[in-house]
């Protein structure tokens, strides 16, 4: 018996070559319906129609065609089930192997703004989406292909007899996500014809939380979240409901954090502690340190003033030594994998501040996508977080960094992708002593940051997330005693820089990678 193929497509690009080929290279007998069986017999291609495979006429002009026991039976049948073998050999049903199926074209339909409620509702698709989740349910069995973009590499791998288990599996997901997205497109059409607040994009994910409000008081907000990765499955020990603005500073708290390892348990080895105050959704302090407390302390040491009501996370255990300076001054939320007992009874004094656990399995299962939404969408990207590599770095001055500034410029390397870009990051013996954020020039942001480091800043370190365009920082910087200097590089003007560091005695390496932070 010929294996046998349903084609069944609305966008009948492609398909006379690959059904050309699966009839006559590979033998396959094409079951099809509709206008798509039409064009098969216009092109020559043996093709049997639904209508005369099931001995069932199609009805209710065409809504009803593929819906059948011997479509779904064949397309849903295990091969190695012998259960199921029986009933097929019982109800004369044969399997299907490959099933070819894209929808009605619902969204282009809605595009046109005259489009009728009735005529987007006649561009439904029901079958075919039911076709397409019969077939990547049964992924084990069946092939299913969903866009001409798949046709060729699916007869390429046909033809070299490698049509795996894994292929069967990528093509399964993205056939689910194929109608996820057609479904969420209709959801959304109707929800905006009824007048409904157009959220069900979102609404796939579990609604852990709905706040009391946004990042001010007249905004509304809602928490979504897995339970199972990321914040989802961190636990609230003690304090306040959750802000919005909370949630925003701890995962910028986080992020930062994770630069220096991020331990799991009381007795975790990791080897640098360190702490990271976030204010704003920037670092204000970032420190390492021989104890967690110790880290703590040059962290807020950093910037106190700015450390007054912000957000602290710690890559360590909480203990009762880190948890009296915690109370030191007031905080919003402490972040951590761990919160010893001594320090959780020591913080229970303190019942406003949030305690926040976060278990590293949790982060490890996080997607590594960053997601924001603009106006009618999404824009989705790779998280920034891949490992520095200082052996691809390139010291482009005369003056070499010595092993502490190299050890200072790595440190300050890590930090300043999580400041908001232009960003400049000045830091001394693993301490941040200035930090310039969020400025519309980079000078600009230098300024900011080496006013507040001040006399500190003498043989300190001195990072930026981007090109110098200029030598103005270089200039600057040199003012203030910076003796080194870490940037990407590649501006046209790098010579500039790269002259000015010379005649100034400041040594400069270029990481060959900006951090932008938008």
């Amino acid at each position: 018996m010929p294996p046998i193929a349903l084609l069944s497509v609305s966008n009948k690009e492609g398909l006379i070559p690959l059904a050309k080929s699966l009839s006559e290279e590979f033998g396959f007998q094409i079951i099809s319906s509709g206008g798509t069986a039409n064009a098969l017999k216009e092109a020559s291609i043996p093709v049997t129609k639904i209508s005369e495979y099931t001995g069932a006429p199609e009805i209710l002009g065409g809504r009803v065609k593929t819906l059948h026991p011997k479509v779904h039976g064949g397309i849903l049948a295990k091969k190695d089930s012998e259960d199921h073998a029986r009933d097929l050999k019982e109800q004369k049903i044969s399997p299907i192997e490959l099933v070819v199926v894209n929808l009605y074209p619902f969204q282009e339909t809605i595009q046109n703004p005259n489009t009728t409620w009735d005529e987007a509702i006649e561009q439904i698709d029901i079958g075919g989406p039911t076709l397409i989740r019969a077939a990547a349910k049964n992924n084990d069995s069946v092939t299913i292909l969903t866009r001409k973009e798949q046709y060729g590499p699916f007869l390429k791998a046909l033809k070299e007899g490698n049509v795996s288990k894994n292929l069967r599996k990528e093509l399964a997901l993205e056939a689910f996500e194929h109608t996820a997205n057609y479904d969420a497109a209709i959801s959304e059409w109707m929800k905006e014809k009824a007048g409904c607040d157009s959220t069900s994009w979102i609404e796939s994910i579990p609604l852990k939380q709905t706040l009391r409000y946004g990042e001010n008081p007249h905004q509304k907000a809602k928490w979504y979240s897995s339970t199972d990765q990321g914040w989802g499955g961190a636990r609230q020990l003690q304090g306040k409901e959750l802000s919005t603005n909370n949630l925003l500073d701890l995962e910028a708290a986080l992020a930062t954090i994770r630069e220096f390892g991020y331990g799991e348990s009381p007795t975790n080895s990791t080897s640098e502690k360190a702490a990271v105050v976030i204010k704003h959704t920037n670092p204000c302090g970032v420190a390492i340190g021989d104890s967690i407390s110790s880290a703590l302390t040059r962290a807020l040491d950093g910037d106190r003033i700015s450390a007054f009501g912000g957000i602290v996370a710690l890559n360590s255990c909480v203990d009762i030594n880190a948890a009296n300076e915690l109370k030191s001054l007031f905080l919003e939320c402490v972040v951590a994998p761990n919160f010893d007992e001594d320090a959780k009874s020591s913080l229970s004094e303190k019942k406003n501040l949030r305690l926040i656990e976060l278990k590293k399995s949790f982060i490890d299962k996080a997607e590594r996508t960053y997601i924001r939404s603009i106006l009618g969408g999404l824009v989705v990207q790779e998280i920034d977080d891949s490992p520095i590599k200082p052996n691809e770095w390139e010291v482009v001055t005369r003056k070499i960094p010595t092993k502490s500034e190299q050890e200072d410029l790595a440190f300050a390397w890590k930090v300043v992708r999580h400041i908001r870009s232009n960003a400049i990051a000045i830091a001394s013996l693993g301490q941040t002593i200035g930090i310039g954020a969020g400025q519309m020039n980079r000078v600009g942001s230098a300024k900011i940051a080496l006013e507040a480091a001040g006399e500190k800043a003498k043989n300190a370190v001195l990072a930026s997330d981007g090109f110098f365009p200029f030598e103005d920082t270089v200039t600057l910087a040199a003012q203030y005693g910076i003796s080194a200097i870490i940037q990407p590089g590649g501006s046209i003007k790098d010579e500039l820089s790269i002259a000015a560091c010379n005649e100034l005695n400041i040594s400069m390496i270029f990481t060959g990678r900006r951090h932008f932070l938008h």
